[in-house]
């Protein structure tokens, strides 16, 4: 039987390969990026060279609705945001609204932690965007690799991912000083 890192490289490829064949299928514009290894949103912005702000940040979320429902959702916020949970909460008239554990995350993302697309290919987990993340000319996340990323137009991703569009953002982690 293949061990767990055999397992995790092959559905990152086959994630990253749909990605792929999803944005050429449908003629959508973007470029990829190659760079050092690296899930962390504040590192890898760094290496590809652009503000956090312009990243689409990909948390898989657990949502109890009621007693027998729960809903897995994939919160996509702008890299220098945290996801408002309160904010998730509300919006699915849910009780509960917290963090996946890692296995169930990486089984609905079909990636590994760091290199979750804001992108769902599994039914059981809906997409929920904030508006500020389809409103980027460019953003950017990493392309089901850590050693790869992709840059492409909010509006592009919109039309392909077809998210929930909600504002789930947390207040800016860095306010920009006011100007006099």
């Amino acid at each position: 039987m293949p061990d767990r890192d055999t397992l995790d490289r092959d559905r990152t490829h086959d994630t990253y390969e749909r990605l792929i064949a999803l944005l050429d299928t449908a003629s959508v514009a973007y470029e990829l990026i190659d760079h050092e290894p690296e899930g962390s949103t504040e590192a890898v912005c760094a290496l590809r060279g652009h503000p956090e702000s312009e990243a689409a940040k990909c948390i898989v979320l657990r949502v109890k609705v009621d007693r027998r429902t729960t809903r897995n959702v994939l919160a996509v916020v702008p890299g220098d945001r945290r996801v408002d949970l309160d904010a998730i909460r509300a919006l699915y008239s849910a009780r509960y609204a917290g963090f996946s554990d890692a296995a169930t995350a990486e089984r609905l993302a079909r990636s590994v932690p760091g290199t979750v697309l804001p992108f769902s290919f599994d039914p059981e987990l809906e997409v929920v965007a904030d508006p500020e993340v389809v409103a980027r000319p460019r953003l950017y996340f990493n392309a089901a690799r850590l050693d790869r990323s992709l840059v492409m137009s909010g509006s592009d991703y919109a039309r392909l991912a077809e998210p929930r569009i909600e504002p789930i953002a947390s207040p800016s982690l860095n306010p920009t000083p006011n100007q006099s």
